[in-house]
């Protein structure tokens, strides 16, 4: 749930620009999360576990 302000949400207090940039903002690190995923596996052999992190990470 979204905080309140009074009876309405804060969601609702928002301009288009503000909802348009929380929008793309929220794109973007989503994207960032899907890249971070996609390198993690990218070498990784179906069927096989995936390795170990080295120690430092």
């Amino acid at each position: 749930m979204t905080n309140r302000i009074g009876n309405k949400d804060v969601a609702q207090q928002r301009s288009k620009s503000e909802k348009a940039r929380i929008k793309a903002q929220n794109i973007a690190s989503e994207a960032v999360k899907m890249a971070e995923a996609k390198a993690k596996y990218r070498n990784a052999v179906r069927g096989q576990p995936a390795p170990a992190a080295p120690p430092g990470n």
